[in-house]
């Protein structure tokens, strides 16, 4: 009976650590995926905007211009050059849409209230947590405009506290970038305002 209970065990271990090892390696393929989407989507983007000579856009309802690129609209392009990364935004996040690339969860660069959310895919909003007062951050919008910001802080919110998140009770944020920590425990808020 003991043999029997053993047997059942490593059984049963086994299957966890291959189904442990699978979950695993389809995380990795994923961020893969969405890496190469990204950059995918980056190049037309580049493209697109390379072709238009910069054009103050009319903001006075802080609307942003948009291109569509795979019946997705983007918003522009971001840069943290600490990591060397270039994503470009979608006009509005959706969870598909977040597969592909970052996308704006609210506001605008015309209004100083962009809010900017993403995967926390290595290759996509996965080292956020690393970065430090002063780093530069810079956002272009499909017209060509560039908007340059400075990281200001750092935190980290409960999931719940959404509120905290957008609201601009302790000081005037201009960008804000956010992404779940691994397992989705806690969010990683990074608060930036404008140099340029």
């Amino acid at each position: 009976m003991r043999e029997k209970a053993g047997q059942i065990c490593i059984r049963f271990g086994t299957v966890l650590v291959i189904l442990a090892l699978s979950l695993f390696l389809y995380n990795k393929w994923e961020a893969k995926r969405a890496q190469n989407a990204a950059e995918e989507v980056a190049l037309q983007l580049d493209e697109l905007t390379g072709n238009q000579a910069a054009d103050l856009w009319d903001a006075e309802d802080g609307e942003m211009p948009m291109v569509e690129i795979d019946d997705y609209a983007y918003i522009g392009t971001l840069t943290i050059s600490r990591y060397g990364l270039s994503l470009p935004v979608m006009s509005e996040w959706s969870y598909p849409g977040l597969k592909i690339a970052p996308g704006r969860y609210q506001g605008s660069v015309w209004t100083d209230d962009l809010i900017i959310c993403g995967h926390n895919y290595e290759r996509h909003f996965g080292k956020l947590k690393n970065l430090e007062y002063g780093d530069g951050i810079v956002f272009t919008d499909v017209n060509g405009n560039v908007f340059t910001y400075q990281v200001e802080e750092v935190i980290i919110l409960q999931p719940t506290d959404v509120e905290k998140m957008v609201s601009q009770e302790s000081g005037e944020w201009d960008l804000t970038l956010f992404t779940c920590t691994i397992g989705g425990r806690t969010r990683v808020i990074v608060r930036c305002s404008r140099t340029d």
